[in-house]
């Protein structure tokens, strides 16, 4: 990667992003994108103890909707640590995401409606869950990104005018464009360039080295954190590797 590489953000919140980066290499795009999926870790519910389940699920199928529920996770936390959140929910009911009580302020469900199970007259679900760190190459529910892509930037260049009688073809195109400096969305025209520049000709070439992110955050840490870290656990791999092949 080049040492004079620049980030632009051309949207950003907190659950999504869409960034440009400029003087990486492809390989280097595809590694910062797989870290996010496989290498940032996030907490998730592993082990569930139930004390009563009289509704129509099986406990494992109750446990593996609540492992798939994202869990906010603090950047202090050490793979050892085990938070404990608890629910009791009595028909007739919805238990909720927002029903479980977090033995941690900082850890909780990162939406508050995610539908657990519908309880009818006389159903009840109470039990305990813990939840520890994983990353998304062990389980993917520990997957903290949940649609992370990158496409080239593409330059666009008006050569001349259509002919009189030429008839107008669509010329699709996905991501960001560059128009004279200026990063344009291709939402915003439709990601159709004939309705950006009607009746012109124009020409697209890709940018070398530049590269247009999306990032979208499951709500367990903000789109900002998750980018950083997968980035340092690329940083603390090559170091690992530098210091291997010296041995």
């Amino acid at each position: 990667m080049s040492e004079d590489y620049e980030v632009e953000f051309i949207e950003r919140d907190e659950r999504e992003a869409k960034f440009l980066v400029r003087g990486v290499t492809p390989a280097f795009a595809n590694g910062v994108r797989r870290a996010m999926l496989a290498d940032v870790p996030t907490l998730s519910i592993d082990t569930v103890r139930v004390i009563e389940n009289s509704s129509v699920m099986f406990d494992e199928q109750i446990a593996l909707r609540l492992g798939l529920i994202p869990l906010t996770t603090p950047d202090d936390y050490m793979p050892d640590e085990t938070v404990t959140l608890a629910i009791d929910v009595e028909g007739p009911d919805t238990a909720y995401s927002g029903d479980l009580v977090s033995s941690d302020d900082q850890v909780q469900p990162a939406e508050e409606n995610v539908p657990i199970i519908d309880l009818k007259e006389g159903q009840r679900l109470e039990l305990e869950a813990d939840a520890t760190l994983g990353r998304g190459k062990d389980h993917a529910k520990h997957q903290g990104g949940v649609a992370i892509g990158y496409r080239h930037l593409q330059r666009v260049e008006v050569v001349g005018e259509t002919g009189e009688f030429e008839d107008d073809e669509p010329e699709i195109i996905r991501g960001v464009i560059e128009d004279d400096g200026e990063l344009v969305p291709a939402e915003e025209f439709d990601n159709d360039l004939s309705n950006r520049y009607p009746g012109k000709e124009v020409e697209v070439e890709e940018v070398p080295n530049a590269f247009v992110f999306s990032v979208e955050s499951d709500g367990s840490m903000p789109v900002e954190e998750l980018v950083l870290a997968a980035v340092e656990s690329i940083e603390m791999r090559a170091d690992e590797l530098e210091e291997a092949v010296q041995l």
